[in-house]
């Protein structure tokens, strides 16, 4: 009897090894047909597909699409243009990947034999389909300093700068520019014979136009404080206007310093750490109903000295929602010496502004107050665990302005 038991036991454990090993091998031998063969291009679609049919006929920078084809597992790299794009060969079947087109192509430095077409590599062939790729409309993010004198230097920061046909700064038509080659940035001179209340910025491409919702030059509309023409500053920093100390000011600003300043002082309000503004209209009672996001505090900064440790807490009335501006640690928390080259135009959002909780204020209302009116203060205080040996920067043109 136990002869027989070891006997069926031994024949059963043969079974089950020849079922793994027949599965194993069937296993492999699916591997191994889904990754044999040249890949297969046959058409690009929306990666969210949208009512009706998603084929797509061109695509855009930092476009999500999905390559159609076969074979198609494996890859290696994903070449638009002859620049790389974004993967996760872990999504893919064997006839679909999802690929991100690259932000930024520089169009007109792509050669011929690489413009409009997809690279596809892979770890058992490649192929190559001719598919339009195409400069999508312009969008600006920004302006390196808004507030600059005429003939001074500047530059519109954005995407897709290609094939441009007009540029327009402060409303006044722009005939010598230069487009860098990735697109991301236009270089231009500003114009004698702004308004002192500004104007838009806009640009237009070949693929469409874009414009600010704000004016740069504008040293009237939303202005808190700028020295000048409006000066509401009560105490805190010293002031100056001098051309040698910070080149290219607009007459007079404020000059923030701090210097030994212990790991975990708040003690914004010693020596020249602050800049306290009066009351002034933020944002007018009849815009109080629009939407948070849509405003922010802007000012231009100059900073020759290396910024490497505490911040400027913003905040109005003393109030309970601060801003934290600190510019050598980056979001990723990677830090790096801040300084600048001249004056640049610091943007600070509505949203950034948080309680003691980290949550925003829910309306203008909760952040402004019934009248949106309000004194502004910067404070300069070490949130660090190390000693500030020495800060100092100037601050000008303190302002709010309508962003979207």
């Amino acid at each position: 009897m136990k002869k027989l038991n070891y006997y069926i036991k031994s024949c059963l454990l043969l079974a089950v090894l020849a079922a793994v090993v027949f599965m194993q091998s069937g296993c492999k031998k699916d591997d191994s047909s889904s990754s044999k063969g040249t890949p297969v291009i046959t058409s690009i679609r929306n990666y969210v597909a949208h009512p009706g049919d998603s084929l797509l006929s061109s695509v855009g920078t930092g476009q999500w699409i999905v390559i159609s084809g076969k074979n198609l597992k494996g890859a290696l790299a994903i070449n638009f243009d002859g620049v790389k794009g974004s993967f996760n060969d872990a999504w893919f079947s064997d006839t679909s990947a999802i690929a991100l087109i690259p932000a930024v192509i520089a169009f007109p430095t792509v050669p011929s034999d690489k413009l409009n077409t997809i690279q596809y590599i892979t770890n058992h062939g490649q192929t190559t389909f001719s598919f339009p790729i195409v400069a999508p409309a312009p969008t600006i993010s920004g302006v390196s300093n808004e507030e600059a004198n005429p003939g001074d230097s500047v530059r519109i920061n954005g995407l897709s700068f290609f094939f441009v046909k007009s540029v327009v700064y402060g409303g006044i038509n722009i005939t010598s520019f230069k487009s860098s080659n990735d697109g991301t940035s236009i270089a231009l001179a500003v114009p004698a014979g702004i308004a002192q209340t500004g104007g838009i910025v806009s640009i237009e491409t070949k693929s469409g136009k874009a414009a600010t919702v704000y004016s740069v030059h504008n040293f009237v509309n939303g202005v808190l404080n700028n020295y000048d023409n409006i000066n509401n500053f009560s105490w805190g920093s010293n002031t100056s206007n001098s051309s040698a100390s910070y080149p290219g000011n607009t007459g007079y600003y404020g000059i923030m310093n701090a210097s030994n300043v212990p790991a975990g002082d708040w003690s914004w309000w010693n020596g020249g750490r602050s800049i306290n503004i009066n009351s002034a209209q933020w944002v007018p009672q009849a815009n109080l109903k629009d939407t948070l996001s849509h405003y922010a505090v802007k000012f231009e900064i100059s900073a020759t000295k290396p910024w490497t440790n505490g911040s400027i807490q913003i905040l109005k009335d003393y109030g309970s929602y601060a801003a934290l501006y600190r510019p050598w640690k980056t979001a990723s928390g990677a830090t790096a010496a801040f300084t600048t080259k001249g004056w640049q135009t610091v943007t600070i959002p509505f949203t950034s502004f948080v309680d003691n909780k980290g949550f925003p204020a829910t309306s203008l209302t909760d952040f402004l107050g019934s009248t949106g009116a309000g004194g502004i203060e910067f404070q300069f205080i070490n949130d660090g665990s190390s000693t500030v040996q020495n800060f100092e920067a100037a601050i000008d043109n303190i302002r709010v302005v309508r962003i979207k």
